[in-house]
């Protein structure tokens, strides 16, 4: 049940913030992001500080490649809002919307490298079983993952399974296409910052 408190009780900076956005894109800030302005201290910015670390940070895995990451993990939860956002960024950042989508609908036949494909079978596994065992990193690294690209997938596992248990349970409102296809121009062009 969405709180109250996060359709009103924002700072009046954060409202300025709201009506420049809507004034701009015609279109209200989406949920995902006035959850960072609502109690930025305790939330908003040591989780943007560590979304952007995930998803922009130094990794050998390319921002397409964790954008599906975070489409994957948010597919394993069912977390609609997160599943839209995400299928919209990666296929932006990956130029192959197919791809994406034929690896959210079938990670087995997905056109993808087997790198790729076992690392989201363990983020997968981790979201959906939350324990993994030794055994099922030594697959991912026996495909040719390196252990630093397993702690960066992780990283990536770990934003998402936190951001979508917000989005399920503070009941993001869900986009339009063109509003998601907005939020993935935003994304791929300035980060989590």
């Amino acid at each position: 049940m969405r709180p109250d408190a996060l359709n009103t009780r924002y700072s009046l900076s954060a409202r300025l913030i709201f009506a420049a956005v809507r004034m701009i894109t015609r279109r209200p800030l989406p949920d995902a992001a006035k959850i960072n302005l609502y109690r930025p201290e305790f939330y908003g910015d040591p989780m943007k500080r560590l979304t952007q670390a995930a998803m922009r940070g130094p990794s050998s895995w390319s921002i397409g490649e964790r954008e599906l990451m975070a489409a994957y993990v948010s597919a394993a939860n069912g977390s609609a809002f997160c599943i839209g956002a995400h299928r919209a960024t990666a296929a932006g950042a990956l130029g192959t919307p197919s791809v994406v989508d034929q690896t959210l609908n079938d990670l087995d036949t997905a056109p993808i490298g087997e790198p790729l494909r076992a690392t989201l079978r363990l983020l997968g596994k981790v979201t959906q079983e939350t324990a993994i065992t030794p055994d099922d990193v030594r697959e991912v690294l026996r495909s040719g993952v390196s252990a630093e690209q397993i702690k960066d997938a992780l990283d990536v596992c770990f934003a998402f399974n936190v951001i979508n248990r917000l989005a399920d349970s503070f009941d993001f409102a869900r986009l339009t296409p063109d509003g998601y296809a907005g939020g993935a121009r935003y994304l791929l062009k300035r980060g989590y910052q």
